[in-house]
């Protein structure tokens, strides 16, 4: 088998040592390079492209998931976790396999068996969706609730919290997200905002917008029995029929 470089993103150095001594025990291993956070991880990961990574799951600036979330490259994926209901996660998100720490020797040898089967089959010309394909398409499909959207917009990653949306408009196959400090173009769909953003909260008021309720000065009537919302930072939103009959259930009026 081939040489199989090896980047490690972990923000604990104690995580970090443990791992760099366990994989230089394996001759076909090499490590080419070692980040402490999300966002040096996402830079050199897609400058050094490697064949694959032990990514920690929770991480400050930049979790686990939200690297992988605006990922070019596509490496292999071994989650490292402190946090039991994470690895359950990662696992049924189809990564190459989890380690809970704190994990044995043996237990890395498992997990680096899985990856060079993983590898091998790759080699061997086997079609497959990346497992990094496959960690999102689940999470699309999941009903986890998001608080924080990561955004890449003219090389730079923006986090934006989801309290600071005002509302979402549906552009093509993007989205439009408006905040107060500006608006962010994410390749996602309508539906997935919907069924991930707290509908306490955010409400589908027209086929093509989701509204902030929060962020709501007034609604006024507008052609027929069609509204417009007048939010607080001065822009207008349409309301369908049907999404002011939603409003209504939601703002009790």
């Amino acid at each position: 088998m081939n040489t199989t470089k090896i980047i490690i993103v972990e923000d604990e150095r104690p995580a970090r040592d443990l791992l760099r001594t366990y994989i230089e025990e394996f001759s076909n291993l090499e490590i080419i390079g070692e980040c402490d956070n999300g966002y040096d991880g996402l830079k050199t990961i897609n400058e050094l492209k490697p064949d694959a990574i032990f990514l920690d799951v929770q991480m400050p600036k930049l979790t686990g998931f939200e690297l992988l979330e605006v990922l070019d490259h596509q490496p292999e994926v071994i989650f490292t976790t402190a946090y039991d209901q994470f690895a359950i996660n990662a696992f049924e998100r189809n990564a190459v396999d989890y380690l809970l720490k704190p994990f044995s020797r043996e237990r890395f040898k498992e997990a680096v068996s899985k990856l060079n089967t993983r590898l091998e089959a790759k080699e061997g010309g086997a079609k497959e969706e990346s497992s990094i394909e496959k960690i999102r398409q689940h999470f699309a499909e999941s009903d986890e609730k998001l608080h924080r959207v990561v955004i890449k917009k003219s090389g730079k990653i923006h986090v934006i919290s989801t309290d600071d949306i005002n509302f979402l408009e549906a552009q093509d196959d993007y989205v439009m997200i408006y905040t107060n400090e500006g608006k962010y173009l994410k390749q996602q769909t309508m539906k997935y905002f919907e069924q991930h953003l707290d509908n306490q909260q955010f409400v589908r008021v027209h086929r093509s917008y989701i509204a902030n309720i929060t962020c709501i000065e007034r609604i006024e009537p507008y052609e027929k029995s069609n509204f417009i919302l007048i939010l607080k930072d001065g822009n207008k939103v349409p309301v369908s029929r049907s999404g002011m009959q939603v409003l209504r259930e939601n703002l009790d009026f």
